[in-house]
């Protein structure tokens, strides 16, 4: 699988969050996406925990949003918001998230104003299931298990390259769902090269903004999905020497992934 690049100057990511404890998911797959190849990253954040989110990743412009009492972005931020997600290449939207109202009402806003070809990177899609239906555009759906439960209406069984068929059908978009990959025509890849280290926490929010960062150079959805999941397993693998098999951390993976991609 051969990946186009276009000119790093011309890719924008627009990455969203929700509450200050968990600012390192925002982190993760913005730092990421930088690291993947997107060449100018934005990062819209509640407006509390934006100014710390700034001093940690220097690299992105980072926009403070409305939030309510308990620090989830309130409702449809509308401006700022809608200005960075217009001029986006790619929005990634579910790291961090927790919210289920203001999560829908964020991915209702979003999809206002999102160009038909951003291409979109959806982790929380599982809050507000009805709104990709005949939508047109390119997404890609990183549900974890929770998430695909209330996708599929039931709990997933463990054929999950038959579970990630279905999503991509019922949703009409990629899924990448822990390695297996479908999309909405029937094409079906599986990662196998990942090994249990990747459960470790906050290494989904890592692979959200790999994937981010290789759609905004250009890939095709379920062309960054399988080169995001070979290279986020092969990031890992290349941690274990060091750390053992379950030793590694998130944020390690961070620097691997520059490396990874130039030597495969």
């Amino acid at each position: 699988m051969r990946l186009p690049v276009t000119p790093y100057g011309s890719a924008r990511a627009a990455f969203r969050r929700r509450l200050p404890v968990h600012r390192g998911a925002v982190l993760l797959a913005g730092v990421a996406a930088l690291r993947a190849g997107a060449g100018v990253l934005q990062l819209a954040a509640a407006e509390s925990t934006a100014a710390a989110l700034s001093i940690q990743v220097p690299e992105a412009l980072v926009v403070g949003l409305p939030e309510t009492g308990d620090g989830a972005v309130a409702g449809r931020p509308g401006d700022p918001l809608d200005g960075l997600v217009a001029d986006a290449d790619v929005v990634a939207v579910g790291p961090g998230l927790t919210d289920i109202d203001a999560t829908g009402e964020l991915l209702r806003g979003v999809l206002d104003v999102a160009p038909k070809q951003t291409a979109l990177v959806l982790g929380a899609l599982s809050h507000a299931p009805d709104l990709l239906v005949d939508s047109g555009r390119p997404v890609v759906l990183t549900p974890n298990l929770t998430e695909a439960t209330h996708l599929l209406g039931r709990d997933p069984g463990d054929d999950l390259d038959a579970e990630a068929a279905e999503l991509a059908r019922r949703y009409d978009a990629v899924v990448s769902l822990y390695g297996h990959i479908a999309a909405p025509d029937g094409r079906c890849w599986r990662e196998e090269s990942g090994d249990a280290g990747l459960g470790t926490s906050g290494s989904g929010h890592v692979r959200a903004g790999l994937l981010a960062g290789l759609l905004s150079r250009g890939a095709e959805p379920a062309q960054a999905a399988c080169w995001a999941a070979f290279a986020h397993a092969v990031s890992g693998q290349r941690l274990a020497p060091r750390f053992g098999r379950i030793g590694f951390l998130a944020r390690e993976l961070l620097d691997e992934i520059p490396h990874t991609l130039a030597t495969v």
